[in-house]
């Protein structure tokens, strides 16, 4: 199933009770929201592109640039971005919450929470 999204689209390749399987296309120069999960347990691979990975760790936020084959494992209640410095191809696998999704910055206009 594909969902569009103001930075790109989403491919819903695998869902199911346990788990969800996504490639995420995300357009130069666009990002995701600042946003931290409750519950979700992700983890993403870049396939293609060159991504601005934002993450918290301990009290501080770091960025790194990952490189094509590069993952990051995401744990309820870590702060993260993902920006497209070129287009870019993620793979994402993670739980099934996908309504959990704590925004804390948003350049699109979605604010808040849409976590149940």
């Amino acid at each position: 199933m594909k969902v569009d999204k103001p930075w790109g689209y989403e491919l819903r390749w695998a869902q199911t009770d346990r788990y969800v399987g996504k490639v995420i296309h995300v357009n130069a120069g666009h990002a995701l929201s600042l946003q931290y999960h409750k519950v979700k347990d992700e983890t993403i691979l870049l396939w293609s592109g060159r991504l601005l990975f934002e993450i918290g760790e301990g009290n501080e936020r770091v960025e790194r640039e990952l490189a094509p084959g590069e993952a990051i494992h995401v744990t309820p209640g870590t702060v993260h971005r993902m920006t497209a410095i070129e287009d870019c191809d993620i793979f994402e696998v993670s739980t099934p919450e996908l309504d959990d999704v704590v925004r804390l910055e948003d350049r699109y206009g979605r604010k808040g929470t849409s976590a149940p």
